[in-house]
């Protein structure tokens, strides 16, 4: 795989978050040189204790999920989750412009339409002529060289996020899966990760539904 070129910080700015009653202070860090071109940040949480390996999520952008609330997905709880995890252990929050698996928002909602009439998140990119899954995450492994991450744990479900941060020659101590976040309407959309991306997306238990 060819070299990625290097990154640099752009912008760092402090700015206090607020998810319902929970409240955190984080620092947002932008940067020049990122491959794709995108407007990806950080947002830098917590302090790690010294010689403690950060935890590191990268979150696709999800704008139906995190900002909407939708139920269609786990992105909006998953956001929220991160952040505390993060905050509380030290690390980053990557906030990657990758709506939609990296097809946009607009195909993301044909996709939506599709699956209304019974396909699943995968079959439905594919029908619209569209990737299952177009992202790239070497914009993130140039952002963690750039705030000086060479070594990390994972939080994410995503074993794919993991392979391609080493190929770009992150190490991935490990990787922390999220909660589960299954409702009535996410339920078939989270299998449909779980048997054709092989999330690790424990389904099943009552207990796990939600409203």
């Amino acid at each position: 795989m060819p070299e990625i070129p290097a990154a640099t910080v752009r912008t760092r700015v402090r700015v206090p978050l607020r998810f319902d009653e929970y409240a955190v202070d984080a620092e947002l860090i932008t940067f020049h040189g990122l491959v794709d071109r995108a407007e990806h940040i950080a947002v830098a949480l917590g302090t790690p204790e010294p010689g403690r390996t950060p935890l590191v999520r990268l979150h696709s952008e999800c704008l139906t999920g995190d900002v909407f609330g939708s139920a269609r997905c786990d992105c909006g709880p998953q956001l929220r989750e991160s952040v505390e995890r993060i905050a509380d252990a030290g690390g980053y929050l990557l906030y990657l412009r990758q709506e939609g698996r990296g097809i946009g928002l607009y195909n993301k909602l044909d996709a939506y339409a599709l699956q209304d009439q019974g396909m699943d998140t995968y079959a439905a990119n594919t029908a619209l002529g569209l990737p299952q899954d177009a992202r790239d995450y070497a914009a993130a492994a140039q952002m963690l060289t750039a705030l000086g991450v060479r070594e990390l744990d994972l939080l994410s479900n995503n074993p794919d996020k993991t392979l391609q941060l080493r190929e770009q020659s992150i190490d991935v101590r490990r990787r922390v899966p999220t909660g589960v976040f299954a409702t009535d309407h996410n339920l078939r959309y989270l299998r449909a990760k779980v048997e054709q991306t092989h999330h690790s997306i424990e389904l099943g238990r009552p207990a796990q539904l939600t409203a």
